[in-house]
């Protein structure tokens, strides 16, 4: 199993880690803490060292009631900062943290390799047709309703198949626009409760059903410090316990704030599958 990132091809046959650059001044842990040029390259390079192969950029906060902000002011944040990166680390692997087509564009004309949409298309009904036209690797994420509603978008009848019958319609949408390489992620926080959380964590291996490779993304979020008593800032280690299930249960992409910590949960993973 492997996807074309600019023409590379990435094995996901071993589990991958993905480390989290944020450009917003407002995400729940890390927001606003790369500020400058310096900042930024300095991060990136650590997480690369560390064992990163993508490195994932957003310039638009997707944590529960969100301030919403326009397209250009996405593109003004985001922009400039994948061209310095690709400048400065020209085999950089970069990953678009977007669900608007316009940024999705620009940023892989800047040099960016693949789109992250937290809405798989629903918030942009051009987003589907513009990677397709694009032809890079497209991460589909479930949620419901927006990052300023989701909170309250979290009744389901029956949560999983509810998830994999989203992602069913979606996977034969993109089969018929032609893209190529496709990467789901379950949502974990995204209109889902601390209890449908560890029922979709519980339950993530039924993923492997769907046939395509799958990003678990639950560094530092909530359900995990809420259910340790805890903050974000300490909720790493809850991290990496469930990063560990996460890898056990099937998950190729583990999408993080804290590279190092996860490069060796793969790391004794791949020893303890041996």
């Amino acid at each position: 199993m492997s996807i074309n990132c600019k023409g590379n091809l990435i094995s996901l046959s071993t589990p991958r880690v993905m480390g989290i650059l944020n450009l917003t001044p407002d995400s729940f842990y890390d927001g606003g803490n790369y500020k400058n040029e310096t900042d930024i390259l300095t991060r990136t390079e650590q997480m690369l060292n560390e064992g990163a192969t993508f490195i994932d950029v957003g310039a638009y906060s997707s944590r529960p009631d969100a301030k919403h902000i326009s397209e250009e002011e996405e593109l003004s944040r985001i922009v400039p900062i994948i061209e310095l990166l690709v400048k400065k680390f020209p085999e950089i692997i970069l990953s678009i943290d977007t669900f608007r087509s316009k940024v999705a564009q620009e940023t892989v004309e800047a040099g960016a390799a693949m789109i992250n949409d937290i809405s798989s298309g629903n918030l942009d009904e051009q987003m589907m047709k513009c990677v397709a036209e694009l032809q890079v690797p497209y991460i589909l994420m479930h949620m419901k309703g927006t990052p300023q509603t989701m909170k309250n978008e979290n009744k389901y009848q029956h949560m999983l198949q509810e998830i994999l019958f989203y992602f069913s319609e979606k996977i034969k949408t993109v089969r018929e626009l032609g893209i190529n390489d496709l990467i789901l992620d379950p949502g974990f926080g995204f209109a889902k409760n601390i209890t449908q959380n560890f029922e979709l964590m519980n339950q993530l291996d039924l993923f492997k059903n769907l046939e395509y490779p799958f990003l678990v993304g639950i560094s530092r979020k909530s359900f995990i410090y809420k259910s340790l008593q805890t903050t974000p800032e300490n909720a790493l280690n809850g991290t990496t316990m469930l990063n560990t299930v996460s890898l056990m249960k099937g998950a190729s992409i583990l999408r993080v704030h804290d590279v190092k910590e996860a490069v060796e949960c793969v790391k004794l993973y791949e020893q303890l599958k041996q």
